[in-house]
């Protein structure tokens, strides 16, 4: 099963506001709790292309199956600042690509509990994937092993 986490947190390495680490069925992010949001937005755009550019992600989009190494349409991930409505965090996608318009008047702790709970329903939707070692991970349940 998927899971992607955003976290504000104080203990980066000093000069560093976004730390992106990848495991089986998980993406993790975590943020400079006292960086300039915008800093961190401008980081994060930097730090996800160069996570979709590893091709380990995967969106599917109607019957086909978009990478980083789709022609004409690769995989795109941008974080925008620009408040569209009262929503801390509005989520568009399309295809190849995910926009997310961020309040830029809210702080980091404010934008990564927002962003957790946008990007958990982006997962729920059942449209993204990872490849992990050769395994293909969803967002569907881990199979139960009883012993």
């Amino acid at each position: 099963m998927l899971d992607i986490t955003y976290e504000a947190v104080p203990d980066l390495t000093p000069g560093q506001v976004v730390d992106v680490t990848e495991d089986r069925g998980q993406l993790r992010v975590r943020l400079d709790q006292d960086a300039p949001l915008l800093c961190v937005l401008e980081r994060l755009n930097v730090e996800i292309a160069e996570l979709l550019a590893t091709g380990h992600w995967f969106q599917l989009w109607r019957d086909e199956i978009i990478s980083s190494a789709t022609p004409g349409c690769p995989l795109c991930i941008r974080f925008i600042p620009l408040r569209l409505d009262d929503d801390p965090v509005v989520l568009f996608e399309g295809r190849g690509i995910l926009k997310y318009y961020v309040d830029p008047g809210i702080d980091v702790r404010h934008f990564a509990a927002s962003i957790t709970c946008v990007v958990r329903s982006l997962l729920d939707g059942g449209q993204w994937f990872q490849m992990y070692a050769g395994e293909i991970i969803d967002h569907s349940p881990e199979p139960v092993i009883k012993v």
